[in-house]
């Protein structure tokens, strides 16, 4: 019975996304773009003085003088500085590094924490619309998710195709409180890969090559899931710190990444629907985007470096957008741009009649 409603859950989210991406189309070639405004701190942005058409915007990456990794801060400094972000943009609120085997290779034995650096941007902007005309389930489709970014190609898939994460790349990931894909009414799981862009897949090419160790995959793949969360699912209080506005929370839209085959080792997109403090028309939104890069990717800097035509391909610096590599919209445009037109992408969306 489970799995039969699962296949039915799969057609259902398949025929809804052929439905909405006509529609969808329309309305947005009838929608004015947003435009992104990067300050020191979007959760702070004044929601009764916001914009109409305009996202604030912060990743730490836009002042002048910033280095690459400006905008990465390691996982541990990030739990214990922001502990209400971790809670709610960590895989899960508990998370910690994992504990993954060491390489023999290299003369180690036992295990040892996988560390990890947290990419973090924020963001806010205002719907012209009412709460209450905002339904968050009709974007929990793969249409809504190919629109966003049709780069990377979706599928639907169910609880019986969850990894085991006994594996290195899904350790840790292990959700304690529920299974991924169960326990959620609102909700899809999904299967996602991205090919790698412009001149990113020659520089890995040669990169595989040069090595004997483990070779780098010229693509990006990922499960994650889905979900529309409503007000009663929700811990209002504590949200509200997160966004640092005390109007009522009318819904979350969460997207959670938690296996991927490399580079990350999980992801969060995290959008917040609450009412607006002086108008009753619109509605405020709060979205967040965690990434969680593992330490070892940064650490082949020096590898990089000694070639002189790989020296443009430094791992933090293609993540941060700063390479000669970098190109595109998308995830290989880097971390920062990437984040900045999904957002806007996502407001514009939702903004759509």
């Amino acid at each position: 019975m489970k799995e039969a409603r699962i296949r039915r859950a799969a057609v259902f989210a398949s025929i809804a996304g052929l439905l909405f991406a006509g529609s969808w189309s329309s309305a947005i070639a009838q929608t004015a773009e947003f435009r992104i405004d990067n300050v020191s701190s979007a959760r702070k942005a004044d929601a009764t003085r916001l914009a109409a058409g305009a996202i604030e915007f912060s990743d730490h990456t836009g002042g002048a003088g910033a280095t690459s990794e400006s905008a990465l801060i390691p996982f541990d400094d990030w739990a214990s500085r922001q502990p209400i972000e971790k809670k709610f943009l960590a895989l899960f609120p508990n998370y910690v590094e994992p504990l993954i085997d060491t390489e023999a290779s290299k003369g180690e034995t036992g295990q040892k924490p996988e560390k990890l650096y947290m990419y973090v941007a924020q963001a806010r902007f205002v719907l012209a619309k009412a709460p209450s005309a905002i339904d968050l389930s009709r974007y929990v489709t793969l249409a809504f998710l190919q629109k966003i970014d049709p780069a990377i190609k979706h599928s639907v898939i169910g609880a019986a195709d969850m990894p085991t994460f006994k594996d290195k790349a899904g350790a840790g990931n292990d959700n304690p409180d529920r299974k991924w894909c169960i326990g959620i009414t609102t909700s899809i799981c999904i299967q996602s890969t991205y090919k790698l862009e412009g001149k990113i897949p020659i520089g890995i090419t040669l990169v595989n090559k040069l090595r004997d160790s483990k070779k780098i995959a010229d693509h990006i793949d990922f499960q994650s899931e889905l979900a529309a969360l409503s007000p009663t699912d929700l811990d209002q209080s504590a949200l509200q710190e997160l966004t640092a506005l005390s109007t009522p929370i009318t819904g979350v839209l969460e997207q959670s990444i938690f296996y991927v085959n490399q580079i990350m080792k999980f992801g969060k997109f995290f959008a917040v629907f609450q009412a607006h403090p002086s108008a009753a028309d619109k509605t405020v939104v709060t979205a967040f985007m965690a990434l969680a890069i593992k330490a070892s990717v940064l650490d082949e800097k020096r590898e990089f470096e000694k070639v002189p035509v790989l020296r443009n391909l430094v791992p933090a610096q293609v993540l941060m957008g700063q390479s000669s590599f970098n190109s595109g919209e998308s995830i290989s445009a880097g971390l920062p741009k990437y984040a900045r037109n999904e957002i806007k992408t996502v407001a514009t969306l939702l903004q759509a009649k």
